[in-house]
């Protein structure tokens, strides 16, 4: 594993050990966080893994701190700006030719997403594409924000695009513009993981919930 990979493995790591560690400081416990089964910077822990967490309210935060993994990723973020332009690749550069969101988020007259991306990856010309490809709506930006913040804006049905906790959990799990983040084409990095495992991380941390994670202080 590269060293900058498994920096960041051992930060993910770091985090939900924190989310553990408050909860528990939280309940005035001292028990000990369970150690989380290691994974590489292109897997997922799956539900099983967080089993461990006796605290149901700890165990649903930490579960969203894995999935944030994926929201987090340049193949999601770079689509939930909170300006006018999307971003493209790993270090989140502003879109190349320039364009601007539009009206409904589709850009505008003559330049509309679908003028390029198709509803599928074009190899000879690099192009991503997947159905309904756009940008997230503003409401829904998480570029700048915070994975508590994040999380809060995904229960809140003015800033999720109108969806209930399901609905969110059934977006994540079957969704085919979210699946394009593990088949995004090219030599783009594809999200950690599979779709599959980012709907049961999200159904889990339902059942449990649905417990943000605290801000650092």
């Amino acid at each position: 594993m590269r060293a900058r990979e498994r920096d960041v493995s051992l930060m993910w790591l770091g985090v939900v050990a924190l989310v553990i560690g408050a909860s528990a400081c939280a309940s005035g416990t001292e028990t000990r966080p369970p150690e989380l089964r290691s994974v590489g910077p292109h897997e997922l822990r799956s539900p099983s893994d967080f089993a461990g967490i006796t605290d149901e309210a700890a165990r649903s935060r930490a579960l969203f701190v894995e999935a944030a993994r994926v929201l987090t990723h340049p193949r999601c973020i770079n689509c939930h700006s909170r300006g006018d332009a999307p971003h493209q690749r790993e270090t989140m550069e502003l879109h190349d030719p320039p364009v601007v969101r539009g009206p409904d988020d589709h850009g505008v007259v003559g330049m509309e997403c679908t003028s390029c991306h198709q509803d599928q990856n074009q190899p000879l010309t690099r192009v991503p594409g997947a159905p309904k490809w756009a940008l997230a709506p503003i409401e829904m930006a998480w570029v700048g924000k915070s994975i508590p913040q994040i999380c809060e804006q995904l229960k809140d049905p003015k800033r999720n695009g109108g969806k209930t906790l399901a609905q969110i959990v059934e977006h994540n799990a079957h969704d085919p513009l979210v699946a394009w983040g593990w088949a995004p084409g090219a030599d783009r990095q594809p999200a950690p993981g599979t779709q599959a495992q980012l709907g049961a991380l999200f159904a889990a941390w339902l059942e449990t919930g649905a417990h943000c994670p605290k801000e650092d202080r």
